[in-house]
């Protein structure tokens, strides 16, 4: 009963301020609902165990003759050539795939209005990954940075790799508020070190809010695309796609006041492209250089935001 009820302090004193180890752990429940996103592709590796990930695996499995619904792209035309009919080449999926998260928590990630700050969210969606990485028996890393250091976990398929992972995150998360929020920083150096150490076709999930990707931590995202899938997931506040309630406010950054009043649609809507662009630009630049991009509100529920698992 004790040990009950420690676990029930600590998750009402996490109170989206950081991520618990019960929030980290709780994530793992929402498996089946991502893999029901999922295509039908199974690895023989690891059962009849759905993939977490789109796409087919590069090694030849075999060449077999050409039918309905076969792609194309995959004719062996020598085989072809020579035998007079049309073959086709399978291939097997890739096995023992690397998984990669950056983890931004920042002490720029300390924002949130509704519900969870943005740093909890993006723990979370760690966390999932994680789990789901396992589930499918992918060797899963992470590459968590704090503002002042980065820490490194290599990719491993075991539970206690996962379970170190997520009680450094969970610990991180909570040390960071009380860090100062005045250092500027960003994701620069854990983007440059994986860029550098990466194996390729591996999958790399960078969470950040990316409003302090300096050019460098966007070129080492393009430098990534080159060698393998990356995912750019965006997590925002809900103030960042929705004006204040309409009102007269005094804001203070940096010892100067500001006073606004956002009852006018002039500024709801000032207010709603300013955030909407940022968005955008982010949203096109993953696209020119072949990186999926999600966007993920803190205060909607996380799972079914993640459309591409």
């Amino acid at each position: 009963m004790i040990f009950f009820k420690k676990k029930v302090e600590e998750k009402q004193k996490s109170n989206g301020l950081y991520a618990s180890l019960d929030d980290l752990f709780e994530q793992k429940k929402y498996l089946p609902y991502i893999k029901q996103r999922h295509n039908n592709v199974t690895s023989d590796q690891a059962g009849d165990i759905r993939s977490a990930f789109k796409g087919r695996g590069m090694e030849l499995e075999e060449v077999r003759a050409y039918g309905f619904g076969d792609d194309v792209r995959d004719i062996d035309w020598r085989v072809t050539a020579r035998l007079g009919d049309t073959y086709t080449k399978v291939f097997s999926e890739e096995k023992d795939r690397e998984v990669y998260v950056i983890l931004d928590l920042s002490p720029y990630m300390l924002f949130g209005t509704k519900k969870e700050l943005k740093s909890v969210s993006a723990s979370k969606i760690a966390s999932l990954l994680g789990w789901q990485s396992l589930a499918n028996k992918d060797r899963f890393g992470l590459i968590l940075y704090d503002g002042e250091k980065t820490r490194i976990f290599k990719p491993q398929s075991s539970q206690k790799n996962l379970m170190a992972i997520l009680k450094t995150i969970s610990e991180t998360s909570n040390k960071i508020l009380e860090a100062p929020k005045d250092k500027k920083s960003d994701i620069k150096e854990a983007l440059q070190f994986l860029q550098y150490n990466i194996k390729s076709r591996a999958m790399v999930f960078v969470i950040s809010d990316f409003k302090q990707a300096s050019e460098e931590a966007l070129k080492s995202i393009v430098a990534l695309t080159k060698r393998c899938k990356v995912y750019c997931i965006n997590v925002y506040d809900y103030i960042e796609e929705v004006s204040p309630i309409s009102g007269e406010y005094l804001a203070e950054y940096n010892n100067q006041k500001l006073s606004f009043d956002t009852t006018s649609p002039a500024f709801k809507d000032t207010y709603f492209q300013y955030f909407a662009q940022k968005r955008k630009a982010m949203e096109c630049f993953c696209r020119q250089f072949g990186c999926q991009y999600v966007n993920i509100r803190t205060d909607k529920p996380l799972h079914k935001q993640l459309k591409i698992l």
